[in-house]
C-alpha cells in the first residue's frame, strides 16, 4: 500500500512574488511579472522583455555584493559558493520550511531528503572558467561547485544539513516536475518521511541568448502581451528565473502534527516522445501517455480532473501539441476541464517551471480557485472548443493536473488533490 503524500510547505522567489501571499494575490488579479530588459551593454539581442525576481539584485560577479531580502542571512563564505539561482532557492527553502512548521532537527534527519532541478549557471560557469584559463592559480576553488548543474544540491544539502536522499534532475523544462514525481515516490513507498523539492534557474543573458538562437524567445516588446499562451499570434516565450521549494511529507505525519495541508500529491506519470531533440511530437502521443500513467498511478478518472495547468509556454509548436492532447483525451470523451497557462503571468522558467506550477496549483487547491490564462486576444483555432478562462475564478476544486514538457520529448504529468479544511491558507 502506498502512503498518502501531502504538500505542507511552500516557498517562492518568483517573478510574480517572493512570498506566497504576493504570488496568490497576483494569480487572482492576473498581475504579471514581465518588465523591459534594460541591459544596454549588449545591443541587437532580438528580445526586449523578461521576468526577473523582484527584491533581488544579483548583477555583480561578486556574490558578496548581491542585494536580497534582509530576512535572508547568508555568510560571505557561503555566498562565494553560490550562483544566483542558489540564492533564490535558499530564500525559498527557508520560507517553505518555516511554512511547514518542521523543526531544524526534522529537516536535518535521515528521514528527510532533497531533490533539486536546474541547468546550473551558464553565466558563472563561463565567468569562473575564464578566470581559471587566465591562470588556474587565480581561479576560484569554489568555481565548479558554484556553477555546474549540481550546485543546488551541493549547497542546499550542506547548508540545511540534509542527511536523507539527495539528487539533482536535469531534463530541461520537465526537470523539477521529475524531481517532484520522484520525491513523491520516495515518500509513497516508505523510503523517506519528508522531501524538499527545489526548482530553480538563473535569469541572465547567458541563459537567454541560446534560446534566441533557437527562435524560442518572443521578440515582442509589449510586456502586457509578450507571453500569451494559446493566442494565435504567440511567437515565443518570455524568459524568467527564480526558485521554488515545496515540502512533501506523509499525510499521516502532517495530520499527526496538525500541519496545514495545501493539497495531496495523488500520483504522477512520465514518458518520452522518441521524436526529436527539440520539437515535441506534433500528435502529442508522449504527453498523452504521461497523462494516462498519472491517472492510473493516482487511481483517478479523466472526468474527475477539473483543472489542467498546461505547460503551454507561448510557443507555436508546444501550445498546439498540448491543445491537441487535451482535446483528444478529455474533450472528445465528453469531459471539459478548465485549462490555463500561468506562464502568461510568470514567463517560462525552464527547469523551474514544474515546481513553480505545482506551487501555483497547490495555492489554487488550498484557496479554491482556478487561475486565468491572460493576454489572449485571438484564441488559437485549436482551442476554440476548450474551456480556457481568461480571468481567475473561485470554484470548488478537487483534482488538478499539471503538465511539464522538456527537450528530448520528456513529459511529466502530476495530479494533485484538494485537502481543504479552512477556506484560505
Amino acid at each position: 500500500m502506498k502512503k498518502k503524500v501531502a504538500i505542507t510547505g511552500l516557498g517562492f522567489a518568483s517573478s510574480i512574488g517572493t512570498t506566497k501571499e504576493n504570488v496568490l494575490a497576483n494569480l487572482k488579479d492576473l498581475t504579471h511579472g514581465i518588465v523591459p530588459y534594460k541591459n544596454t551593454s549588449i545591443e541587437n539581442l532580438g528580445f526586449s522583455v523578461y521576468a526577473p525576481v523582484p527584491d533581488f539584485n544579483v548583477e555583480s560577479d561578486y556574490p558578496e555584493d548581491w542585494q536580497y531580502p534582509e530576512v535572508l542571512k547568508v555568510k560571505n563564505r557561503d555566498l562565494r559558493k553560490f550562483s544566483p539561482h542558489v540564492l533564490y532557492s535558499l530564500y525559498a527553502a527557508y520560507q517553505a520550511i518555516n511554512d511547514s512548521s518542521l523543526s531544524i532537527e526534522e529537516i536535518s534527519s535521515e528521514k528527510t531528503g532533497l531533490f533539486t532541478a536546474s541547468a546550473g549557471s551558464p553565466r558563472f560557469t563561463n565567468y569562473y572558467l575564464n578566470r581559471a584559463l587566465v591562470s588556474p592559480t587565480k581561479g576560484s576553488p569554489f568555481g565548479l561547485v558554484a556553477s555546474i548543474a549540481g550546485t543546488l544540491s551541493f549547497n542546499l544539502s550542506s547548508i540545511l544539513k540534509i542527511k536523507g536522499s539527495s539528487s539533482g534532475f536535469v531534463s530541461a523544462c520537465a526537470s523539477s516536475a521529475h524531481a517532484l514525481g520522484y520525491a513523491y515516490d520516495q515518500i509513497a513507498y516508505g523510503k523517506q518521511d519528508r522531501m524538499l523539492v527545489v526548482g530553480s534557474e538563473d535569469v541572465s543573458i547567458e541563459n537567454i541568448v541560446p534560446f534566441i538562437s533557437m527562435k524560442a524567445i518572443t521578440p515582442n516588446n509589449d510586456c502586457d502581451t509578450a507571453s500569451r499562451p494559446f493566442d494565435t499570434d504567440r511567437n515565443g516565450f518570455v524568459p524568467t528565473g527564480g526558485g521554488v521549494v515545496l515540502v512533501l511529507e506523509t499525510l499521516e505525519s502532517a495530520l499527526k502534527r496538525n500541519a496545514k495541508i495545501y493539497c495531496q500529491v495523488e500520483g504522477w506519470g512520465q514518458s518520452t516522445d522518441g521524436h526529436d531533440v527539440v520539437h515535441p511530437d506534433p500528435d502529442g502521443a508522449g504527453l498523452a501517455r504521461a497523462i494516462e500513467l498519472a491517472l492510473q498511478d493516482s487511481n483517478v478518472s479523466k472526468d474527475q480532473i477539473q483543472y489542467i495547468n498546461a505547460h503551454a509556454p507561448s510557443t507555436k509548436f508546444g501550445d498546439a501539441m498540448e491543445l491537441k492532447v487535451i482535446k483528444n483525451l478529455f474533450y472528445d470523451n465528453g469531459h471539459k476541464p478548465k485549462v490555463s497557462s500561468t506562464k502568461g503571468l510568470t514567463g517560462h522558467g525552464l527547469s523551474l517551471s514544474g515546481a513553480l506550477e505545482a506551487g501555483i496549483c497547490s495555492l489554487a487547491l488550498a484557496n479554491q480557485f482556478i487561475p486565468g490564462s491572460p493576454h489572449i486576444k485571438n484564441l488559437d483555432s485549436l482551442a476554440k472548443d476548450i474551456s480556457i478562462p481568461r480571468e481567475s475564478t473561485d470554484c470548488e476544486l478537487d483534482y488538478v493536473l499539471s503538465n511539464s514538457c522538456g527537450f528530448g520529448g520528456a513529459n511529466v504529468s502530476i495530479i494533485l488533490k484538494s485537502f481543504v479544511k479552512k477556506k484560505s491558507l
